[in-house]
Protein backbone atom coordinates (compact mmCIF):
# COMPACT_ATOMS: atom_id res chain seq x y z
CA UNK A 1 0.00 0.00 0.00
CA UNK A 2 1.27 3.34 -0.61
CA UNK A 3 2.05 5.20 2.16
CA UNK A 4 3.23 9.03 1.08
CA UNK A 5 0.15 10.59 0.61
CA UNK A 6 2.51 12.94 -2.02
CA UNK A 7 2.88 10.32 -4.26
CA UNK A 8 1.09 9.46 -7.84
CA UNK A 9 3.20 7.90 -10.81
CA UNK A 10 1.71 10.53 -12.63
CA UNK A 11 0.98 13.56 -10.37
CA UNK A 12 -2.13 15.42 -12.00
CA UNK A 13 -2.30 18.96 -11.60
CA UNK A 14 -4.37 19.97 -8.94
CA UNK A 15 -7.38 21.99 -10.09
CA UNK A 16 -8.05 25.09 -7.67
CA UNK A 17 -12.32 23.72 -8.65
CA UNK A 18 -11.97 20.09 -7.04
CA UNK A 19 -12.67 19.51 -3.78
CA UNK A 20 -13.39 16.51 -1.30
CA UNK A 21 -15.70 16.00 1.29
CA UNK A 22 -14.51 13.78 4.26
CA UNK A 23 -17.68 12.18 5.89
CA UNK A 24 -16.49 11.62 9.52
CA UNK A 25 -19.89 11.58 11.91
CA UNK A 26 -20.43 8.03 12.48
CA UNK A 27 -20.40 5.73 15.37
CA UNK A 28 -19.41 2.32 13.95
CA UNK A 29 -21.95 0.93 16.21
CA UNK A 30 -20.99 -2.41 14.13
CA UNK A 31 -17.70 -2.25 15.76
CA UNK A 32 -18.73 -1.94 19.39
CA UNK A 33 -17.15 -2.35 21.81
CA UNK A 34 -14.15 -1.03 20.06
CA UNK A 35 -15.79 1.83 18.45
CA UNK A 36 -17.40 3.65 20.93
CA UNK A 37 -19.29 6.92 21.02
CA UNK A 38 -16.43 8.95 22.37
CA UNK A 39 -13.85 7.20 20.14
CA UNK A 40 -15.85 6.16 16.67
CA UNK A 41 -14.02 3.72 14.13
CA UNK A 42 -12.45 6.13 11.97
CA UNK A 43 -10.57 7.94 14.53
CA UNK A 44 -8.95 4.25 15.28
CA UNK A 45 -6.03 2.79 13.85
CA UNK A 46 -7.28 -0.94 13.55
CA UNK A 47 -4.70 -1.91 11.17
CA UNK A 48 -1.39 -0.78 12.75
CA UNK A 49 0.10 1.36 10.29
CA UNK A 50 0.30 4.64 12.64
CA UNK A 51 -3.05 6.60 10.70
CA UNK A 52 -6.51 5.98 11.41
CA UNK A 53 -9.02 4.87 9.09
CA UNK A 54 -9.94 8.97 8.45
CA UNK A 55 -5.77 10.10 8.28
CA UNK A 56 -5.96 7.09 5.53
CA UNK A 57 -9.22 8.70 3.92
CA UNK A 58 -6.69 12.37 3.75
CA UNK A 59 -3.57 10.93 2.75
CA UNK A 60 -5.36 9.31 -0.47
CA UNK A 61 -7.17 11.99 -1.47
CA UNK A 62 -4.52 14.75 -1.14
CA UNK A 63 -2.59 14.22 -4.16
CA UNK A 64 -5.79 14.90 -6.11
CA UNK A 65 -7.49 18.18 -4.12
CA UNK A 66 -5.52 21.34 -3.11
CA UNK A 67 -4.86 20.77 0.63
CA UNK A 68 -7.41 23.67 1.18
CA UNK A 69 -10.46 22.34 -0.46
CA UNK A 70 -10.29 19.34 1.66
CA UNK A 71 -13.44 19.36 4.12
CA UNK A 72 -14.16 17.34 6.84
CA UNK A 73 -17.84 16.97 7.90
CA UNK A 74 -18.16 15.41 11.42
CA UNK A 75 -20.43 15.59 14.61
CA UNK A 76 -19.64 18.38 17.27
CA UNK A 77 -18.45 16.39 19.83
CA UNK A 78 -15.85 14.59 17.49
CA UNK A 79 -14.33 18.37 16.59
CA UNK A 80 -10.76 18.19 18.99
CA UNK A 81 -10.09 14.79 17.27
CA UNK A 82 -10.23 15.37 13.90
CA UNK A 83 -8.08 18.31 14.39
CA UNK A 84 -5.58 16.14 16.38
CA UNK A 85 -5.59 13.49 13.37
CA UNK A 86 -5.81 16.21 10.95
CA UNK A 87 -3.26 19.29 12.08
CA UNK A 88 -3.47 20.89 8.46
CA UNK A 89 -6.77 21.00 8.04
CA UNK A 90 -8.46 25.06 8.96
CA UNK A 91 -10.98 25.09 11.36
CA UNK A 92 -13.10 27.00 8.30
CA UNK A 93 -12.85 23.73 6.62
CA UNK A 94 -14.55 21.17 9.00
CA UNK A 95 -18.21 21.54 9.35
CA UNK A 96 -19.67 20.75 12.38
CA UNK A 97 -23.04 18.98 12.56
CA UNK A 98 -24.95 19.49 15.86
CA UNK A 99 -27.34 16.30 15.12
CA UNK A 100 -26.79 13.18 13.41
CA UNK A 101 -29.01 13.45 10.07
CA UNK A 102 -27.47 10.85 8.00
CA UNK A 103 -25.77 11.47 4.57
CA UNK A 104 -28.11 14.04 2.34
CA UNK A 105 -28.23 16.51 5.23
CA UNK A 106 -24.18 15.96 5.70
CA UNK A 107 -24.09 16.70 1.73
CA UNK A 108 -26.51 19.22 1.74
CA UNK A 109 -24.56 21.83 3.60
CA UNK A 110 -21.20 21.03 2.18
CA UNK A 111 -22.69 21.15 -1.15
CA UNK A 112 -23.70 24.54 -0.06
CA UNK A 113 -20.65 25.66 1.69
CA UNK A 114 -18.83 24.84 -1.06
CA UNK A 115 -21.26 26.69 -4.06
CA UNK A 116 -20.72 29.89 -1.52
CA UNK A 117 -17.23 30.05 -1.98
CA UNK A 118 -16.28 28.35 -5.47
CA UNK A 119 -19.73 28.19 -8.34
CA UNK A 120 -17.60 26.31 -10.67
CA UNK A 121 -16.50 23.49 -7.80
CA UNK A 122 -16.66 19.45 -8.48
CA UNK A 123 -16.59 17.87 -5.62
CA UNK A 124 -15.69 14.04 -4.63
CA UNK A 125 -17.61 12.67 -1.63
CA UNK A 126 -15.80 9.68 0.54
CA UNK A 127 -16.71 8.00 3.94
CA UNK A 128 -13.96 8.51 6.38
CA UNK A 129 -14.10 4.97 7.40
CA UNK A 130 -13.20 3.19 4.07
CA UNK A 131 -10.08 0.45 3.16
CA UNK A 132 -8.42 0.83 -0.11
CA UNK A 133 -5.46 -1.34 -0.44
CA UNK A 134 -4.95 0.29 -4.63
CA UNK A 135 -4.16 3.19 -3.69
CA UNK A 136 -2.85 4.72 -7.38
CA UNK A 137 -6.05 2.96 -8.75
CA UNK A 138 -8.32 4.49 -6.54
CA UNK A 139 -6.78 7.97 -7.67
CA UNK A 140 -7.28 7.01 -10.94
CA UNK A 141 -10.25 6.27 -10.58
CA UNK A 142 -11.28 9.77 -8.57
CA UNK A 143 -9.53 11.77 -11.35
CA UNK A 144 -11.68 10.10 -14.44
CA UNK A 145 -14.68 10.50 -12.76
CA UNK A 146 -13.76 14.23 -11.64
CA UNK A 147 -13.69 14.42 -15.60
CA UNK A 148 -16.97 13.18 -16.07
CA UNK A 149 -19.15 14.94 -14.00
CA UNK A 150 -17.18 17.90 -15.42
CA UNK A 151 -18.30 17.79 -18.58
CA UNK A 152 -21.82 17.11 -17.99
CA UNK A 153 -24.88 17.38 -15.29
CA UNK A 154 -24.33 13.90 -14.27
CA UNK A 155 -24.03 12.68 -10.59
CA UNK A 156 -21.64 9.57 -10.26
CA UNK A 157 -21.30 7.22 -7.68
CA UNK A 158 -18.28 4.25 -7.75
CA UNK A 159 -19.44 0.60 -8.27
CA UNK A 160 -17.09 -2.06 -6.87
CA UNK A 161 -16.58 -4.96 -8.90
CA UNK A 162 -17.87 -7.78 -6.04
CA UNK A 163 -15.67 -10.57 -5.10
CA UNK A 164 -18.31 -12.89 -3.41
CA UNK A 165 -22.34 -12.57 -2.98
CA UNK A 166 -22.13 -10.21 0.27
CA UNK A 167 -25.51 -9.45 1.98
CA UNK A 168 -23.74 -6.72 3.49
CA UNK A 169 -23.80 -4.48 0.91
CA UNK A 170 -26.03 -2.45 -1.31
CA UNK A 171 -26.12 -2.91 -5.39
CA UNK A 172 -25.72 -0.67 -8.30
CA UNK A 173 -27.39 -2.58 -11.55
CA UNK A 174 -25.20 -1.24 -14.61
CA UNK A 175 -27.32 -0.01 -17.92
CA UNK A 176 -26.27 1.45 -21.16
CA UNK A 177 -23.06 1.90 -21.28
CA UNK A 178 -21.75 5.75 -22.09
CA UNK A 179 -18.23 5.10 -21.73
CA UNK A 180 -15.89 2.18 -21.30
CA UNK A 181 -16.11 1.92 -17.59
CA UNK A 182 -19.23 4.51 -17.10
CA UNK A 183 -22.74 3.39 -17.51
CA UNK A 184 -25.96 4.36 -16.92
CA UNK A 185 -27.57 3.61 -13.78
CA UNK A 186 -30.32 0.93 -13.75
CA UNK A 187 -31.45 0.13 -10.51
CA UNK A 188 -29.99 0.43 -6.54
CA UNK A 189 -31.04 -2.55 -4.26
CA UNK A 190 -30.64 -1.93 -0.41
CA UNK A 191 -28.68 -5.54 1.42
CA UNK A 192 -30.34 -8.75 -0.12
CA UNK A 193 -30.40 -12.00 0.76
CA UNK A 194 -27.81 -14.23 -0.32
CA UNK A 195 -30.16 -15.85 -2.57
CA UNK A 196 -30.71 -13.22 -4.49
CA UNK A 197 -26.84 -11.57 -3.84
CA UNK A 198 -25.54 -15.03 -5.40
CA UNK A 199 -28.53 -14.20 -8.13
CA UNK A 200 -26.55 -10.50 -8.84
CA UNK A 201 -23.08 -12.05 -8.74
CA UNK A 202 -23.91 -15.05 -11.52
CA UNK A 203 -25.25 -11.73 -13.72
CA UNK A 204 -22.57 -9.81 -13.96
CA UNK A 205 -24.71 -6.41 -14.29
CA UNK A 206 -24.28 -5.80 -10.19
CA UNK A 207 -21.80 -3.80 -8.66
CA UNK A 208 -21.26 -2.97 -5.03
CA UNK A 209 -22.32 0.65 -4.02
CA UNK A 210 -18.83 2.00 -2.37
CA UNK A 211 -20.44 5.10 -1.33
CA UNK A 212 -18.12 7.78 -2.73
CA UNK A 213 -19.84 10.06 -4.95
CA UNK A 214 -18.84 12.72 -7.28
CA UNK A 215 -20.68 15.52 -9.01
CA UNK A 216 -20.36 19.32 -9.40
CA UNK A 217 -21.88 21.06 -7.08
CA UNK A 218 -24.74 22.79 -8.64
CA UNK A 219 -25.91 19.52 -10.30
CA UNK A 220 -26.35 18.03 -6.72
CA UNK A 221 -27.44 21.12 -5.41
CA UNK A 222 -30.25 20.92 -8.52
CA UNK A 223 -30.89 17.24 -7.73
CA UNK A 224 -31.90 17.78 -3.99
CA UNK A 225 -33.92 20.58 -5.01
CA UNK A 226 -35.82 18.62 -7.38
CA UNK A 227 -36.31 15.09 -5.15
CA UNK A 228 -35.37 16.59 -1.59
CA UNK A 229 -36.78 20.24 -1.89
CA UNK A 230 -37.60 19.89 2.31
CA UNK A 231 -33.83 19.54 2.82
CA UNK A 232 -32.86 22.02 0.43
CA UNK A 233 -35.09 24.51 1.16
CA UNK A 234 -33.08 24.17 4.67
CA UNK A 235 -29.81 25.16 2.82
CA UNK A 236 -31.30 27.76 0.20
CA UNK A 237 -32.44 29.82 3.41
CA UNK A 238 -29.09 30.44 4.59
CA UNK A 239 -27.28 30.55 1.23
CA UNK A 240 -26.15 34.16 2.29
CA UNK A 241 -25.14 33.15 5.58
CA UNK A 242 -22.12 30.45 4.06
CA UNK A 243 -18.59 31.14 5.19
CA UNK A 244 -19.64 34.09 6.68
CA UNK A 245 -19.61 34.63 10.65
CA UNK A 246 -22.91 33.59 10.81
CA UNK A 247 -23.04 30.05 8.84
CA UNK A 248 -22.53 28.55 12.47
CA UNK A 249 -25.62 30.15 13.62
CA UNK A 250 -27.95 29.25 11.13
CA UNK A 251 -26.80 25.65 11.20
CA UNK A 252 -27.27 25.56 15.11
CA UNK A 253 -30.65 26.61 14.45
CA UNK A 254 -31.55 24.49 11.26
CA UNK A 255 -30.14 21.41 10.79
CA UNK A 256 -31.22 19.47 13.67
CA UNK A 257 -34.93 20.12 12.16
CA UNK A 258 -33.72 18.10 8.86
CA UNK A 259 -35.39 15.02 8.04
CA UNK A 260 -32.81 11.63 8.69
CA UNK A 261 -32.12 10.10 5.27
CA UNK A 262 -29.34 8.61 2.98
CA UNK A 263 -28.53 10.57 0.00
CA UNK A 264 -29.14 7.44 -2.19
CA UNK A 265 -32.69 7.28 -0.92
CA UNK A 266 -33.50 11.03 -0.85
CA UNK A 267 -31.92 11.41 -4.55
CA UNK A 268 -29.58 8.69 -6.11
CA UNK A 269 -32.54 6.03 -6.44
CA UNK A 270 -35.02 9.09 -7.88
CA UNK A 271 -32.83 11.27 -10.16
CA UNK A 272 -32.29 10.37 -14.03
CA UNK A 273 -28.88 11.67 -14.67
CA UNK A 274 -27.22 8.81 -11.87
CA UNK A 275 -24.05 6.75 -13.41
CA UNK A 276 -21.68 4.95 -12.00
CA UNK A 277 -18.01 3.95 -12.39
CA UNK A 278 -17.19 0.44 -12.49
CA UNK A 279 -13.97 0.14 -10.33
CA UNK A 280 -11.92 -2.49 -9.20
CA UNK A 281 -9.15 -0.82 -6.13
CA UNK A 282 -9.23 -2.91 -3.34
CA UNK A 283 -12.02 -1.79 -1.70
CA UNK A 284 -14.20 -2.72 2.03
CA UNK A 285 -15.88 -0.43 3.72
CA UNK A 286 -14.50 -1.95 6.81
CA UNK A 287 -17.58 -1.51 8.72
CA UNK A 288 -17.80 -4.74 10.60
CA UNK A 289 -14.99 -7.28 12.40
CA UNK A 290 -15.39 -9.68 9.31
CA UNK A 291 -14.44 -7.02 7.36
CA UNK A 292 -10.78 -6.29 9.53
CA UNK A 293 -11.06 -10.35 9.93
CA UNK A 294 -10.85 -10.40 5.91
CA UNK A 295 -8.35 -7.42 5.21
CA UNK A 296 -5.88 -8.32 8.14
CA UNK A 297 -2.56 -10.64 8.24
CA UNK A 298 -3.48 -14.41 9.89
CA UNK A 299 -1.43 -16.85 11.12
CA UNK A 300 -0.85 -20.11 10.07
CA UNK A 301 -4.23 -21.15 12.53
CA UNK A 302 -6.47 -17.84 10.37
CA UNK A 303 -6.60 -16.30 13.48
CA UNK A 304 -6.10 -12.77 13.75
CA UNK A 305 -4.65 -10.78 16.61
CA UNK A 306 -4.98 -6.77 16.62
CA UNK A 307 -2.53 -5.81 18.77
CA UNK A 308 -2.58 -8.47 21.78
CA UNK A 309 -1.13 -11.39 23.40
CA UNK A 310 -2.97 -14.69 22.10
CA UNK A 311 -2.88 -18.41 23.39
CA UNK A 312 -4.86 -20.72 20.59
CA UNK A 313 -5.16 -24.55 21.19
CA UNK A 314 -7.14 -26.09 18.31
CA UNK A 315 -9.02 -23.05 17.58
CA UNK A 316 -9.06 -20.91 13.65
CA UNK A 317 -10.79 -18.23 11.89
CA UNK A 318 -10.77 -15.63 15.21
CA UNK A 319 -10.64 -12.46 15.43
CA UNK A 320 -8.87 -11.16 18.83
CA UNK A 321 -8.81 -7.74 19.79
CA UNK A 322 -7.93 -6.74 23.38
CA UNK A 323 -6.59 -3.28 24.77
CA UNK A 324 -4.95 -3.86 27.70
CA UNK A 325 -1.91 -6.27 28.63
CA UNK A 326 -3.77 -9.41 29.47
CA UNK A 327 -3.49 -12.43 27.78
CA UNK A 328 -6.08 -13.89 25.79
CA UNK A 329 -5.77 -18.12 25.91
CA UNK A 330 -8.75 -19.85 23.99
CA UNK A 331 -9.02 -23.76 23.46
CA UNK A 332 -11.76 -25.29 21.05
CA UNK A 333 -13.14 -21.75 19.64
CA UNK A 334 -13.59 -21.56 16.12
CA UNK A 335 -15.04 -18.49 13.59
CA UNK A 336 -15.44 -16.10 16.84
CA UNK A 337 -14.85 -12.55 17.37
CA UNK A 338 -13.10 -11.63 20.78
CA UNK A 339 -13.39 -7.65 21.49
CA UNK A 340 -12.34 -6.75 24.92
CA UNK A 341 -12.76 -2.94 25.46
CA UNK A 342 -11.92 -2.68 29.16
CA UNK A 343 -15.45 -2.45 30.42
CA UNK A 344 -17.05 -4.80 27.64
CA UNK A 345 -16.35 -8.09 26.73
CA UNK A 346 -17.70 -8.95 22.99
CA UNK A 347 -17.99 -13.08 22.55
CA UNK A 348 -19.44 -13.33 18.91
CA UNK A 349 -19.61 -15.89 16.57
CA UNK A 350 -18.57 -14.29 13.13
CA UNK A 351 -21.65 -15.29 11.17
CA UNK A 352 -24.19 -13.99 13.89
CA UNK A 353 -22.07 -10.08 13.61
CA UNK A 354 -25.47 -8.51 11.80
CA UNK A 355 -26.97 -8.62 16.10
CA UNK A 356 -24.25 -6.42 16.75
CA UNK A 357 -26.42 -3.36 16.56
CA UNK A 358 -29.02 -5.07 18.31
CA UNK A 359 -26.75 -5.89 21.18
CA UNK A 360 -25.44 -2.13 21.52
CA UNK A 361 -29.58 -1.33 21.36
CA UNK A 362 -29.98 -3.24 24.19
CA UNK A 363 -26.84 -2.46 26.22
CA UNK A 364 -28.72 1.38 25.93
CA UNK A 365 -31.71 0.16 27.57
CA UNK A 366 -30.26 -1.49 30.27
CA UNK A 367 -27.61 0.56 30.80
CA UNK A 368 -28.26 3.91 29.54
CA UNK A 369 -24.78 5.45 27.67
CA UNK A 370 -22.55 3.50 30.21
CA UNK A 371 -21.22 1.20 27.69
CA UNK A 372 -21.44 3.15 24.47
Amino acid sequence: MNTDPNTLATAPDKSPHRYCVIMCGGIGSRFWPYSRTNLPKQFIDFLGTGRSLLQMSYDRILPLVPKENILVVTNEAYASMVKQQLPDIADSSILLEPARRNTAPCIAWAASHIMARDPEASIVVTPSDHLITREQSFQESILRGFEFVESRDALLTLGINPSRPETGYGYIQIGEEVEPGLNKVKTFTEKPNLELAKVFIETGEFFWNSGIFLWKAKSIIEALREHAPEIAQVFDRGASEYCTDGERAFIESEFPGCMSISIDFAVMEKASNVYVETVDFGWSDLGTWSSLYDNSPKNCDGNVTQNCKVMTYNSSGNIFAVRDDKLIVVQGLNDYIVADAGDVLLICPKAEEQGIRNMVSDAKLKFGDTYL
